[in-house]
Formats: C-alpha cells, sequence, structure tokens
C-alpha cells in the first residue's frame, strides 16, 4: 500500500509539473513542444508504475513465478520493439520504409522547422534591431528567412532518405492540381502573404483601414495579418482581404494626413464670420499642425443649410477619432460664443381645410388658423445661466466657483470634467488623514465634509455642496493640514493629480493663473511653511516665485 500510495503521489507531482510546462509551451509557441512534453509526461509515468509493480513482486514470495516473467518480458521487449520499428511496410523508389524510418523522419522534420522557427525568433529580436531597419522591414526578412530555410532543410531532408524527388514530380503534379481547387482560398491566402512580405507597401507598425476595420498591423505571415484596433482588440485577417478590397494606409511613408469635419451652417449667418470661428477652433486643438495650415471650404448650399469643412493636417493617425471629439467640442463653443446656429431639419406643413381639422380635434375650442399658423413658436430655448450654487448645479457652474479655474475655458473645464470622476463616502468615513501627501482635489457635490484637526483635537469647520479643499496640497506638495470626515453621505468629484497634469501640460498659460491665484492665499502659505523662503534664494521672499517652480516641477510642464 506504501509502494502504490507513493506511486500515486510521484504520478500527481509529476503530472502537475507537466501541465505547468505546458502552459509555458503555449505563450512561447515552440513548434512540436507539447508533443514532446506530453510523450516525456507518458514515459514518466509509466516507469514509475512499472517500477512500483516491480518492487511488488519483489516484496511477495508468491509472485515469484509473475517477476520472473515480467523480468523476461522486460528484457525481451527491446528487442521485439526494434524488430517491429524496423519491418518494413511498403517500398518507396525501391527503398523499404519502416515505422523507425517514419519516426526518425517526423522527429527530424519537426526538429528543422524548429530550428527555423527560434532562428528568426532570435533575428527578430536580438539581431535586426540593431540594424535600425523599420519594423516592417524586419518582421519581413525574419519570415522569408524562417520559410525559406524550413523548405530548404525539408528538401535536404528528403534527399537524406534516399527519396528521388523527380519521381514525385507527377504525384506532385496531381496533388498540387487537386489542392489548388479544394483549397484555393487558402493558396490565395499564401500568395497574398508572400505579396505583402516582399512589396512592403503594409509593414507591421502601420495604420491602416480595410473594409470598415481600423487598426495597427501587429504581425504579418503567410496566411493571415494580426490587427489591433482601436478597442485593442486583435482582430486576425486573410490576407487575400488586403488585395480584394480598397486598403487605406494612414503612414504609408509619411504619417501625416488631413480631416475633413462636416460644419452646417443656418441660413443667414455671416459666412466670414463663420469662416473666422472655424478656423480659430481648429488652430486652439493642439494636435493640429500649423503648416499646412487649416482650411475652411464652403462646400454647398444645403436643403437646410449652408454646408461647410474644416479641414486640418495631423500626424498623429492613431489618435484621429479623439481629435476629431475635440475638434467638434471646439467647434460648438467657438460657434455658440459668437452667436452661429447650427439649424435642425424643418417641414412646413400646409393645410387645406384648417378650421375644419381644429373643431375635429378641438370642437369647444374657438381656435383660429391664424394660431394654428403661429404654434410653431417657442420660448427661447437659452435660459440664462444663474451662478448659484444648488444641489443639481452642473460640474461646469461649480468649477467656475473655484478662484483657480474661473478664467477657465469651456475645452479646459472639459478635460477635467472628463477626466475627473465621482466618489461616494458613507458617513463617517475617513477621505484622507492629517500629514498625508496630497494626490487629489476634491469638490462636494452633495453631503457635508468635517475639517477635523487632529494636532488640536478639535473641529475647524463643516463644508457643503459646492465647497472644494485639498487643492493646496495637491498644487505644492505640501502634507494634509487636516483630517477630512464626512459626516453625512456625500458625493465628491475628483480631480487627480494625473488630470491636472494633462490640463496643464496642454494649457501652460493656465498654470501662471493658477500659481499667481494661490500666491494671493498668503495667510494660508504662511500657515503651511510655504514663506518666507529661505533668503539666500534668488526669488528673495516672492511667494509667486517659489509657486510657478513647485508647480512646473511636480506637474512637468
Amino acid at each position: 500500500m506504501g509502494i502504490l500510495g507513493g506511486a500515486a503521489i510521484a504520478d500527481w507531482l509529476i503530472g502537475r509539473w507537466v501541465k505547468r510546462q505546458l502552459r509555458q509551451s503555449q505563450r512561447s509557441r515552440l513548434p512540436g513542444a507539447q508533443l514532446l512534453q506530453s510523450a516525456l509526461l507518458f514515459g514518466l509515468r509509466l516507469g514509475i508504475w512499472l517500477a512500483a509493480f516491480y518492487n511488488i513482486l519483489i516484496l511477495i514470495p508468491g509472485l515469484r513465478g509473475v517477476r520472473r516473467l515480467f523480468l523476461q518480458g522486460v528484457r525481451a521487449l527491446p528487442d521485439k520493439l526494434w524488430e517491429w520499428l524496423n519491418t518494413p511496410f511498403f517500398d518507396l523508389d525501391r527503398k523499404p520504409i519502416s515505422l523507425a524510418t517514419l519516426l526518425i523522419f517526423v522527429v527530424t522534420t519537426l526538429l528543422v522547422f524548429l530550428a527555423a522557427r527560434l532562428l528568426s525568433q532570435w533575428l527578430r529580436k536580438r539581431l535586426l534591431p540593431q540594424t535600425r531597419m523599420e519594423r516592417g522591414a524586419q518582421a519581413a526578412i525574419s519570415t522569408l528567412i524562417s520559410y525559406t530555410l524550413a523548405m530548404i532543410g525539408f528538401v535536404i531532408l528528403l534527399r537524406s532518405f534516399g527519396l528521388d524527388l523527380s519521381s514525385l514530380a507527377v504525384i506532385a503534379g496531381v496533388l498540387g492540381i487537386g489542392l489548388g481547387f479544394g483549397l484555393q482560398e487558402l493558396a490565395s491566402n499564401f500568395v497574398s502573404g508572400l505579396t505583402l512580405l516582399l512589396e512592403q507597401q503594409l509593414r507591421v507598425g502601420d495604420f491602416v483601414e480595410v473594409d470598415g476595420l481600423l487598426g495597427t498591423i501587429e504581425r504579418i505571415s503567410i496566411r493571415s495579418t494580426i490587427v489591433r484596433t482601436q478597442d485593442r482588440l486583435f482582430v486576425i485577417v486573410p490576407n487575400q482581404r488586403f488585395f480584394a478590397k480598397n486598403v487605406i494606409n494612414w503612414t504609408y511613408q509619411t504619417p501625416e494626413s488631413r480631416l475633413h469635419i462636416p460644419v452646417n451652417i443656418a441660413y443667414g449667418s455671416d459666412t466670414v464670420l463663420v469662416t473666422e470661428a472655424l478656423l480659430i477652433a481648429a488652430r486652439a486643438e493642439s494636435r493640429v499642425l500649423s503648416y499646412p495650415p487649416p482650411q475652411v471650404w464652403f462646400k454647398s448650399f444645403g436643403e437646410h443649410a449652408y454646408e461647410f469643412e474644416v479641414l486640418v493636417w495631423i500626424n498623429q493617425p492613431y489618435d484621429y477619432e479623439p481629435i476629431t471629439s475635440s475638434l467638434n467640442f471646439l467647434i460648438e463653443q467657438e460657434l455658440t460664443r459668437k452667436g452661429i446656429h447650427i439649424p435642425f431639419p424643418q417641414r412646413d406643413l400646409w393645410l387645406r381645410n384648417p378650421d375644419a381639422v381644429t373643431q375635429t380635434l378641438h370642437p369647444q375650442a374657438g381656435v383660429s388658423s391664424t394660431s394654428v399658423a403661429h404654434s410653431d413658436e417657442r420660448p427661447d430655448p437659452k435660459p440664462k445661466a444663474s451662478v448659484k450654487i444648488t444641489k443639481t448645479s452642473t460640474l461646469r457652474v461649480l468649477l467656475r466657483q473655484v478662484s483657480y479655474f474661473e478664467n477657465c475655458t469651456n475645452a479646459q473645464l472639459r478635460v477635467l470634467i472628463e477626466q475627473g470622476y465621482r466618489k461616494f463616502y458613507a458617513p463617517d468615513q475617513i477621505i484622507f488623514r492629517e500629514n498625508e501627501s496630497g494626490e487629489s482635489f476634491y469638490m462636494i457635490l452633495s453631503g457635508k465634509v468635517e475639517v477635523f484637526s487632529e494636532k488640536l483635537a478639535r473641529r475647524l469647520a463643516t463644508l457643503s455642496v459646492g465647497d472644494f479643499f485639498g487643492e493646496i496640497s495637491l498644487l505644492t506638495g505640501a502634507p494634509r493640514t487636516a483630517t477630512m470626515r464626512v459626516i453625512e453621505a456625500t458625493t465628491l468629484f475628483v480631480v487627480d493629480r494625473q488630470a491636472l497634469q494633462k490640463l496643464l501640460q496642454n494649457h501652460t498659460a493656465l498654470a501662471e493663473e493658477i500659481a499667481q491665484s494661490l500666491s494671493q492665499r498668503q495667510q494660508v502659505l504662511e500657515e503651511l511653511g510655504l514663506t518666507p523662503i529661505d533668503p539666500t534664494d534668488a526669488t528673495g521672499n516672492d511667494p509667486l516665485i517659489w509657486i510657478r517652480r513647485r508647480i512646473q516641477t511636480l506637474f512637468g510642464i
């Protein structure tokens, strides 16, 4: 029982180890690795149980006869196996072919393909990157070398086994015709893959659009091409589709490309003013190239509006969707600021007998045709915005109440709103503690928050909707000066360091406004120990210069 238990445990441990090796071989994608490891697992398990069976036969005297037969069988097994393996099954070109010959041929073929694959990976990862060739050229060279070496090795292997390739020409021709009809699509993908690798019109790293699929080419093989989409999904595209469809290569020869953004403007608008507004919006996007400059085309007189088109040049085709979205936001903002309206489709309804229709719908209401004709009058769709902070105030209104962001444009505030997030806190929950580092700025959307000093052991203040806190520690890097504790269920709008850094890097002038606004809070800075500055410093006691340098250092601007 002990021997059987030990054999079972050893079998389980070896099985786990080999399965772990199989998972690693799947990640490495080495050809034949799984087959070799499976054969190794079978051999080890068989050896364990044969050894256990032999030891059991030794321990039991009554099984000596069985042990003798077992030993005789084991001793005769190699000879029988060798004889069986070398028994010819058939002749090929007057040469006997046995099972041993087939096994040696299969194993040698696997080794040849494995060597070609390993050499290709070594070239792509070690040697070719040192040549500073383009990524697509490196992939093409390594792939071609891999397939060439594999084919040459396979032909040499056939010759070494004594096979006359000329005798197989007729058979290969017949098989080729049959495979050509049966595997026409596979052959087409094969030829298309070779063409892609040789012509280099599409290379690894190119940003392409084929048949509505937009993404970056990650790998080109003989049969298919792997494309990584903007959503980081990997799509396997047959090579034939790159020749059967029109393919747009955004990064061919140069990454510069032009975007067309259509804009409809209401009839009666000043076209010169519209052109000015669209150009201002186009130049406000930092990813739009200054040269060639943006252009505005008056395309046509549409059914409901003037049809304009904004043309801008970019050199980041991978981000063309975010750039288009940002330009749409900027265009809407600039048109609103200049009082230019974007129309919507309208239809005029003519009634031959308005009195009869009115009497049918409202028999007791004396509605005249005149009232029907003017029933489409609407109240002013743009009520005046109130600066009074309420629980229903928008984030834009709340952020404008912060002295640091009161002069921000809508585009700048949109960056904070997009990058920030809402976070809910339960009563008595701690937001952050005194002396902790500040990585976020908070604004109260609902609820109440208590400012508590652990050093003084007393409450300092109570904050409610519209109040903000944590900005000084975030902007200066100073530790928190108090503990913030939630009094009632509270929702906060959180702007972390990464969001503020993105805003300041895109709008460097805003950093100077924040520095000036923060330097005016002299009393708070003195309480934090940020002033007076070291007299030996060239800045003297001017907190503005110190804060400006501090913001530039913390946010990398």
